[in-house]
């Protein structure tokens, strides 16, 4: 940490508590070489979360998106709004714990629908005809199929 009046490199730290907030650390410091003090803050640095889309453009994650799509799928259904809460959580905290940074919109898509696979049948389907982009009846009614398939 450089001092902000003499710019020396080296100084040590003489307090250290977290702010009140808790979403960081305070640190006095003291220079080793003009012996002034001054304080530094300490943040977790976080890195965004890309999405890739389908047509190469990226933009950054947006949970908000996703549950206003599950919401969607959801519409009339028994389902909580703190399950849907729930998937989002799983689906952003298992692309936060990846070594990546940018994601495919067809592969966040992919997990939204693992999750939703399991509370709502019906919202499931929902999801993945707006997800798939379902063109005709055929491609509809073998994602049926499958889901029926499973089921068995």
């Amino acid at each position: 940490m450089k001092c902000p009046y003499c710019e020396h490199t080296d100084s040590k730290v003489i307090d250290t508590r977290p702010t009140e907030e808790g979403s960081s650390i305070r640190r006095r410091r003291e220079c080793l070489k003009c012996e002034k003090r001054f304080t530094t803050y300490e943040v977790v640095e976080t890195m965004p979360i890309v999405v890739i889309k389908k047509d190469n453009s990226r933009q950054c994650f947006d949970r908000e998106r996703i549950l206003s799509g599950l919401f969607r799928a959801c519409v009339k259904r028994p389902v909580k709004t703190e399950v849907l809460e729930e998937i989002v959580n799983t689906v952003e905290q298992k692309l936060a714990n990846s070594l990546q940074r940018e994601f495919t919109s067809d592969y966040i898509g992919q997990l939204v629908m693992e999750q939703l696979k399991d509370v709502d049948l019906v919202a499931y389907v929902r999801f993945a005809s707006v997800y798939r982009d379902f063109k005709d009846l055929d491609t509809f009614m073998n994602e049926l199929k499958l889901l029926t398939g499973e089921k068995k």
